[in-house]
Parts: C-alpha cells; sequence; structure tokens
C-alpha cells in the first residue's frame, strides 16, 4: 500500500508540473539563474557567427594582391593569354560551374557542380543503390524470454493446475529475398521452449523447432518484371521507387550537368571578347585623345602669340574635348561596374554589351577561369576575333539543335520517367491478389539436442526434426482490395497530367530553340554585314582626319569644328568598328550554343572520372569469389528498353565554311554607289572556317563517380 501511494504522489506531482509548464506565462517562470548566467535568461534567438574551420579557405584568396586602379604606379605586366588557355583554366578549375547572374551567394543550392550526378546517384532515399537495396537479401532474427506466474480459472486451460508457474523461450531467425518478379522468399527457423508445472505434460520442458520455406508471388498488383523495375517491391501509389526511376533521375541529373557546361564555356569566352572590346576600345580612346592633345597645344600656342586661330574661345573648345577623351580614357581603363556580356542577357548565349573597362572586365575573366582575382599581372587576349564569313545551312542545323540540345534531351527523360510512373501507376488499379506457399518441417523433444541420448521417441527436438516424421505444407491465395481505389485512380490521373505537361512543355521547347536558333543565324548574318559598313565608316573617318591633318602641318587654314569633330568621328568609329568585330565573334559562338555545339566547337569532350585505384582492386576480389549465374529468363514477361544508348558527343563535324580569307578585319565591300576601298586590311593570313583558327588540345571535362568508400 505505500509503494501504491508514493507511485500516485509522484503521477500527480508529474500532471501538476505539465500543467504548469505548459500554460504559464514565460514572464512569470523564475529562472533562478546565478549571475555567471543570466546572459541565458529573456533570450530564445540571436544572431551568431559560425566557428570557423581555417582548413576550408583557400590560401590564394588570403594572399591576394589589391586590384588595379587609375592610382596605381606600377607599370603592367601583360600575360598574353590565348582563348583555348582560358577556357582550359576555367575547365580544370571548375568543380563548381561559375555563374554571373549571382546566384553563388544568393542561391548556392541551385549552381550545378562536378560532383551533381554522383549526388543524385548515390542518394539513400531515391538513387540506383536505394532501389536495388529492396531487392537485397535481408536476415532478421529475435529471441525472448519470458517468466508467467497466473492464477487460471480453469484448470483445464492450465494443463491440470490453477496456478500456472512458465518458463518460455522463442527464437526465429529468417532470410528473406525479394525477386525481379516480386515474388517473396523466405527460409525460416523457429525454436521454442516452455517449461511449466502442468500436470498434463509429458515432459516438464519441452522444445520446438522447426524449418520452413515460404514464397509469396503477386498475380496482379505488385506483379511482374516492369512494375518491380519502376516502382519497386515497396511502391506505393504516386511514389514509384524502383532503379529504373532512380537510373532516369539519374541521367535528368548528367542532362542538367550538361546544361550548365556549355553556359560555363560561353560565358568564358563571352568575358575573353570582353576583355578584348575593352583594349581596342581603350587604344581607341588613347588614340583620339593623343590627337585632341597635340590639337590642344597647337591652338594653345596661337593663344599665347595673338594669333589667328588661337582665339579664347577656340582654346577652350580644343581644352574641353582633350578633357573629354580623358575622362573617356579613365573609363575605359577601370571600368564601371555595369553588366556584361553573359548567358540569358537577351539571347541564350549572350548578347554582346561591350560595356566594361579593363579592368573590370579582366577581374571578371579571372573570376570564370577560377585564377586568383589580382595576382600583378593584366590578362591580354592573344587572339582575334573570327573575321572570314560563316555559314551554317538551316537544313542541318535544325534538327541537330532539336537532337542535341541539351535541355531537350533533359526533358526527353522527364517525359519517359511520366511515362513510366503511368505504367506503375495503373498496375495500383487492380486488386492485390497473391499466391502463397509454405512447406515444413517440425521436431519436438524433450531437449533441443542431446548426442548422448538414447534415440528413444521425443528424446531431442533437432534429431526428431531429421527424422522427416512430421512435414506441414500450406498452399492458398490472398485477396484484397479497397473499395473505390480511390488513391490509385487518383495517382493515375495524376500520371496523366503530369504526362500531357510534359509533353506541352518539350513542345514549347523545340519551338523555342528553333526560334533562338534562328535569331542566332540572323544575328550572325547581321554582324557580319555591320562590321562591313563598320569598316567602310573608319577608312572614310580616318581619310577626312588624314585630309585635315595634312592641311594643318601645311600650315593650311582648317575650321576647328570640322577637325574636333574629325577626331571624335575617328574614335567613335574605331570603337564601333571592334565593337562589331567582337559581336560577330559573339554572334558564331551564340550559332553554335543554339545548335548544341559549343562543346565541339571548343573541343571540350564529357568523361566520366575513374574509379579510386583500390575499388578496382576490391571488385576483382569480389568478383572472384560470386558464383557464375545462369541468364535470366523472362519467358513471363520481357522487361522494357528505357535507353537508347550513350549520346555521341561529336554528331555532325563541323565542315570548314565557306567565305573569303580575312586578316583583321573584314573583306570591305564597296558601298552601293560610292568610291571603291583604297585600302585592304593587312594579315591577309586566317584562313575561313566554321572552327577555332588555332586547334585547342582536347581536352576532357571529368564529373566525379559515386565510388565506394575505400579505407
Amino acid at each position: 500500500m505505500t509503494s501504491c501511494k508514493c507511485i500516485s504522489a509522484l503521477v500527480s506531482a508529474a500532471l501538476v508540473w505539465t500543467a504548469v509548464g505548459c500554460h504559464a506565462p514565460k514572464s512569470d517562470l523564475k529562472l533562478g539563474l546565478s549571475d555567471s548566467l543570466k546572459h541565458y535568461q529573456g533570450t530564445a534567438l540571436k544572431l551568431e557567427e559560425v566557428e570557423p574551420d581555417l582548413s576550408c579557405h583557400d590560401p590564394s584568396l588570403v594572399g591576394a594582391l589589391p586590384p588595379q586602379t587609375l592610382d596605381s604606379s606600377l607599370p603592367p605586366q601583360y600575360w598574353d593569354l590565348p582563348l583555348e588557355e582560358a577556357m582550359r583554366l576555367a575547365l580544370e578549375n571548375s568543380q563548381v560551374l561559375r555563374d554571373l547572374g549571382g546566384a553563388m551567394l544568393r542561391s548556392p543550392g541551385t549552381l550545378r557542380t562536378v560532383h551533381g550526378p554522383a549526388i543524385v546517384e548515390t542518394d539513400p532515399r531515391f538513387g540506383v543503390d536505394a532501389a536495388l537495396s529492396a531487392f537485397d537479401a535481408s536476415f532478421a532474427m529475435s529471441t525472448f524470454f519470458d517468466k508467467n506466474d497466473r492464477a487460471l480459472n480453469n484448470s483445464f486451460l492450465g494443463g491440470g493446475t490453477r496456478v500456472l508457474t512458465q518458463d518460455t523461450m522463442v527464437f526465429r531467425e529468417e532470410i528473406t529475398k525479394v525477386a525481379a518478379t516480386g515474388t517473396r522468399f523466405t527460409a525460416r527457423h523457429n525454436t521454442d521452449y516452455d517449461a511449466n508445472n502442468a500436470p498434463a505434460n509429458r515432459f516438464p520442458s519441452a522444445w520446438n523447432t522447426n524449418l520452413e520455406a515460404e514464397f509469396r508471388h503477386p498475380l496482379l498488383q505488385g506483379g511482374g518484371v516492369n512494375f518491380n523495375r519502376i516502382a519497386g517491391p515497396n511502391g506505393v501509389p504516386g511514389l514509384p521507387l524502383g532503379v529504373l526511376i532512380a537510373r532516369v533521375n539519374t541521367d535528368i541529373s548528367l542532362a542538367e550537368f550538361e546544361q550548365g557546361l556549355p553556359d560555363l564555356t560561353s560565358n568564358v569566352e563571352n568575358a575573353y571578347w570582353d576583355l578584348y572590346y575593352a583594349y581596342r576600345d581603350l587604344d581607341a580612346r588613347i588614340a583620339a585623345r593623343n590627337r585632341s592633345l597635340e590639337t590642344w597645344r597647337r591652338v594653345a600656342a596661337l593663344n599665347r602669340t595673338n594669333s589667328l586661330g588661337g582665339e579664347a574661345e577656340k582654346e577652350a573648345q580644343a581644352r574641353e574635348q582633350y578633357f573629354r577623351f580623358e575622362e573617356e580614357v579613365q573609363n575605359a581603363l577601370t571600368g564601371r561596374l555595369l553588366d556584361g556580356t553573359r548567358t540569358l542577357n537577351g539571347s541564350s548565349g549572350g548578347t554582346f554589351r561591350g560595356s566594361l573597362g579593363v579592368h573590370v572586365a579582366e577581374r571578371r575573366l579571372r573570376l570564370l577561369i577560377g585564377l586568383p582575382i589580382s595576382d600583378g599581372r593584366w590578362i591580354r587576349p592573344a587572339d582575334e576575333p573570327l573575321m572570314a564569313r560563316v555559314q551554317f545551312e538551316w537544313e542541318q542545323s535544325l534538327p541537330e539543335a532539336i537532337m542535341r540540345r541539351p535541355e531537350l534531351r533533359r526533358q526527353r527523360w522527364i517525359i519517359k520517367r511520366r511515362e513510366l510512373e503511368l505504367l506503375a501507376n495503373r498496375n495500383f488499379l487492380m486488386p492485390r491478389f497473391d499466391a502463397v506457399g509454405r512447406y515444413r518441417f517440425r521436431g519436438f523433444g524433450n531437449d533441443l539436442i542431446d548426442p548422448t541420448g538414447e534415440n528413444v521417441p521425443f528424446d531431442n527436438a533437432w534429431e526428431n526434426l531429421t527424422t522427416g516424421d512430421f512435414q506441414e505444407w500450406q498452399l492458398g491465395a490472398e485477396l484484397a482490395f479497397p473499395f473505390g481505389q480511390r488513391r490509385a485512380h487518383a495517382a493515375v490521373r495524376n500520371a496523366q497530367l503530369f504526362l500531357a505537361r510534359e509533353r506541352a512543355v518539350l513542345r514549347e521547347q523545340e519551338r523555342e530553340v528553333v526560334h533562338d536558333l534562328a535569331n542566332a543565324i540572323a544575328e550572325k548574318d547581321r554582324a557580319y554585314r555591320v562590321a562591313q559598313t563598320n569598316f567602310n565608316r573608319r577608312l572614310a573617318a580616318r581619310q577626312q582626319l588624314l585630309v585635315l591633318e595634312n592641311k594643318v602641318q601645311n600650315e593650311l587654314q582648317v575650321d576647328l569644328n570640322s577637325l574636333l569633330d574629325a577626331q571624335r568621328r575617328l574614335a567613335e568609329a574605331d570603337s564601333k568598328y571592334y565593337f562589331s568585330l567582337v559581336e560577330y565573334a559573339v554572334a558564331v559562338k551564340n550559332v553554335h550554343y543554339e545548335k548544341g555545339s559549343l562543346l565541339d566547337y571548343n573541343n571540350v569532350y564529357l568523361a566520366e572520372g575513374p574509379w579510386p585505384g583500390k575499388a578496382y582492386q576490391d571488385a576483382a576480389q569480389r568478383d572472384s569469389l560470386k558464383m557464375r549465374p545462369g541468364p535470366l529468363n523472362y519467358i513471363m514477361q520481357r522487361p522494357l528498353n528505357v535507353s537508347a544508348g550513350p549520346t555521341p558527343q561529336l554528331v555532325n563535324p563541323p565542315r570548314p565554311a565557306t567565305g573569303t580569307k580575312a586578316g583583321l578585319s573584314p573583306m570591305p565591300q564597296q558601298v552601293p554607289g560610292g568610291p571603291a576601298p583604297v585600302a585592304t586590311p593587312p594579315n591577309p593570313s586566317v584562313g575561313a572556317s566554321a572552327q577555332r583558327p588555332a586547334p585547342f588540345v582536347p581536352g576532357l571535362y571529368t564529373t566525379s563517380r559515386p565510388g565506394p568508400l575505400v579505407r
């Protein structure tokens, strides 16, 4: 009685404490903290700093040099960098496919990395190994000991006694394996021990043991190779977890990775040509400033001698033009923080902006190719833009874009996944009807094992089991289904809607690909024509300025407004000419981007990374220990094909484009109705080609593979 009172008091106290703790306001709680712990009082959430892990820091970041500015006094040390070298550095230093849209800091979870396919492959919930684990053989064992001491109302139930004392033990072990058809095979061993005081017992204690084999084969729902490959033996309506779904998810992640790689290479080339134009624009601004400075000095000299042409307003006008060009030189050198050329800034591959200065464009290129932001050197592009006219055949480019764009291939994999999900969900419309069979050998005895026994009947259970005197079998069927199959019908309808949605998305994506390809080809032709026009404009502006400067040198009267205007026109014509050249090079690159051949254009190929060396040794050792299985017989149901095999990375090798040889600029054309050009572009050595003028050493951009853990 005393113990019962104590238990009741403890339960009452716990209930009171729970009620008070759940309903008392925070302001009424008295923490009673000491002075050294007062900082915990009244604090729920606060900003905290994570403990830094210095081993994760990049040493090159800590020792980075300050950036180049207008006040830098050291002379520049130039590094002439070819485009192929910039591409190689970008691929070698890019475990994360860098983005220029700011996603690196704002949404890092959306970034593509070389680890992405391996992460999807090794997902412990939805990966391939997780799906295959449902077919692994599993072992289970349980052992329980009981002590029973009870009074019975009926002596018949107690074996002749009304006060039963009993010691029991139950031991069970089994191995279960699920086949590809959904059949569940089980081999089981059961042993139980019973010692009690019932007078009707033959032995005071007895052992029962049995060995049984069981199978359960689904005839309707859950049956078949295709269903179990798609949904898995543990799949539920609307959530298939089979190996085919897991493998398709891996293929989708590979397509997403391949989708990000052209973006990286396109941005590297965009940044490279941005820097090229920044240098050319700087040269044009410096040349204009120097001419303006000479004009200012000449007018200022006339002003000091009060000569004709040296009036004060003319001196101020010449001085103003000099400082205007000086401002343009400063902006062209250091640049302003504006959005440069990058993917999806007007076109998929990037619309050339040309609004960056040398310093800003150089730091932007360093960011993309993985170099230190500043190391004391100035990167200077060593390659010239493609000058030859490149022709793309529409009848060849259109099917190539439809076939090779990774975005479309990713969407087709999504459609394949939706089709598989629909097949699996239709299976859930059928009732659960299983065929069940079981065969059992039993053994009974006073002892479990008695090797020194006298072979009397039921001397030990294992000896009795091996005689085979007691055998049992069972064969039957089980049927179960919910009325209406509401969840299964909802899953089928949902899968149909998803499939219809993905097919509609694919149609619109193909339309957009065709639209973007048409825009890219038209933009390429426009850029080439504009480059020719700007060459003629540049030539005319230079001739105009040369005529005026010759008059000045011959001390002939020249209108100052005409001279200053000619200097401005030449500076603008030079800048626009190089702008159009880079615009044309970017336009050619964008056509390859839209066709899905940009990686071929840069001689970049995808390959899977190697396994660790220890993995090959372990695989060879395990292979030598395995039994050689015979071929599976799929007479009942042949599994469906999902993949058509590896995607060829070089479908149609680019052919040399037709066009006229060119050098630093397109071949000038005669303006309709105007005089023929009097100058030809220098360095006519570069041939017309749809590929790079200089061959790029083929490289392999590898992804990390989900290799085993090697200890």
